[in-house]
């Protein structure tokens, strides 16, 4: 069984695979029966286990692939180191600008580069292990995993008696039916880190978040990227003026970016190069039909629940083959005695998102609470330079809802650490519910904006509004300040021109 496009005799992958599925791994025997068997270790499942067996439970994990899952081997871990790489970079090239003047062209060692991406997964993996899991009392099981009863599940043909279990099996690339693309071959998030040569022309299928971080990464490297979106602009879920931001830092970055298209075929040529045809839509209606050459393609279209071969039909889980498995708000699915977390079933799609579904799944699967999903404040960002972090609503999400919302925004261009900084491009915006300063939803847009948020995230979380915010000291100077400011901001609307008057008066008197 193919587990990963592993390198051969690469010494990084090899320790890798010895971690999260060691070749020598020996299955236990089972116990008469568990409180919790979870199927899947990726994030959702590895925090389920550990925090279960951890609370006294006893645990089993089954994995049919890589422990780890996405974020280890395929997501977080490799495609920020790759960003940092593409981040460097583009700092020695722009840095000019600082009156830092570096000799001659900024040439770039992708294998090198691809080197420290696998060196950097190896590492971090011992934390995902199969070792460390069973030294802390979780019966770990590598193979596939599979529901045959109200009460079992069956791996390597032992059966697994539970109490509850839980389905965290994440999702993979969600691979388009186009005409050609599967004969001419195509790279997805999996396997774009086998790479050992830095393809001359790549186009990117996808303008989501996936999609605009390699392709941004990728050009900075030195590849002519072409990106490929079917919608009329990138990042078309985030706030538009946050991804209007985005798409032009790309396009400065040399990405070629194609919106509001729809790839048609794609055509291997004699030469082993690939062709991508594609039409441009206005309307609903066909316009022009233009090929796009590419060395490789890398789909980043979406993304698909790994609902497949787990027995669901059998033991009454609904389930959508798109959408995944179906769970009520407290993660427990239409079977009562099994509960779901993660990509399995969440539109909130990040690694953050899956760790607090399986804090909710242990309460509430152990402990018969009723701890709701829906009360978790879930931020999320995208990791392109300038970076687009979100948490609760956007303005256009607040339309839709009948929300009526202030908007309270700070630019960068305008906050003195930004300005010395050189990173001027972005903004702070909070969204308040109109007649208060109950934050219901912000974006930021900055170098550093995926780490910005969570002061707002614990604002909203601890029910802080915005006024109080303005009272909070930030060091100067510092990007965060914008925060504060956009506080300022909404104090000042307080000071109508009644409460303006009476203090005049009042100081008048005082005089």
């Amino acid at each position: 069984m193919n587990l990963f496009p592993l390198l051969p005799d690469d010494p990084h992958d090899a320790e890798l695979l010895k971690q999260v599925h060691p070749p020598d791994w020996k299955n236990p025997a089972p116990a008469p029966r568990y409180n919790l068997v979870v199927i899947g270790g990726g994030t959702a499942g590895l925090v389920t286990a550990a925090g279960a067996a951890g609370l006294g439970a006893k645990v089993a994990l089954v994995e049919r692939h890589l422990l780890g899952g996405d974020c280890l081997n395929y997501g977080c871990v490799p495609s920020k180191t790759l960003l940092r790489a593409g981040r460097a970079a583009a700092d020695i090239r722009s840095a000019a600008r600082f009156g830092i003047h570096a000799p001659g062209e900024v040439t770039v060692d992708f294998g090198a580069v691809m080197k420290r991406v696998r060196s950097l997964r190896a590492g971090i993996s011992h934390h995902d292990s199969a070792a460390r899991f069973r030294d802390l009392g979780v019966d770990v099981f590598l193979g596939d995993g599979k529901l045959t009863g109200k009460d079992t599940v069956e791996v390597a043909g032992a059966p697994l008696r539970f109490r509850n279990a839980v389905i965290a099996t994440g999702a993979r690339a969600l691979i388009p039916e186009i005409p050609g693309l599967r004969e001419a071959g195509f790279l997805t998030n999996e396997t774009v880190w086998s790479l050992q040569e830095l393809p001359r022309r790549l186009v990117i299928l996808g303008g989501g978040p996936i999609g605009c971080e390699l392709a941004q990464a990728f050009a900075r490297l030195g590849s002519k990227v072409t990106l490929l979106h079917n919608k009329p602009a990138l990042l078309d879920k985030e706030d538009a003026d946050a991804a209007a931001l985005v798409q032009a830092a790309l396009a400065r970055d040399g990405v070629e970016i194609i919106c509001d298209t729809n790839v048609i075929a794609v055509v291997l040529q004699s030469d082993g190069g690939k062709a991508v045809r594609c039409a441009s839509k206005n309307g609903g209606q066909t316009q022009e039909v233009r090929t796009v050459p590419a060395d490789a393609i890398l789909v980043a279209t979406g993304r698909r629940p790994n609902v497949d071969g787990l027995g669901l039909e059998a033991v009454g889980v609904v389930f959508d083959p798109i959408i995944g498995v179906q769970v009520d708000d407290q993660l427990r699915t239409t079977n009562p005695r099994i509960f779901a977390a993660g990509d399995i079933c969440s539109r909130h799609k990040f690694t953050h998102a899956a760790d607090f579904a399986a804090r909710t799944v242990i309460q509430n699967a152990l402990f018969l609470g009723r701890k709701k999903a829906s009360a978790l404040t879930i931020p999320r960002a995208t990791y392109t330079d300038p970076e687009v972090a979100t948490v609760g609503l956007t303005e256009r999400e607040a339309a839709a809802q009948g929300v009526a919302v202030t908007r309270f925004v700070r630019e960068l261009k305008d906050v003195d650490r930004a300005q010395t900084e050189g990173d001027t491009e972005g903004f702070v915006k909070i969204l308040v519910a109109t007649g208060s300063d109950r934050i219901v939803g912000a974006t930021i847009v900055a170098r550093n904006a995926g780490d910005l948020i969570s002061e707002v995230s614990v604002a909203m979380a601890a029910g802080v509004g915005l006024g109080r915010l303005a009272g909070v000291i930030h060091p100067y100077p510092t990007q965060a300040e914008a925060i504060r400011q956009c506080g300022d901001a909404y104090n000042r609307t307080r000071l109508t021109p009644l409460v303006k008057s009476l203090f005049a008066r009042w100081l008048a008197w005082r005089r």
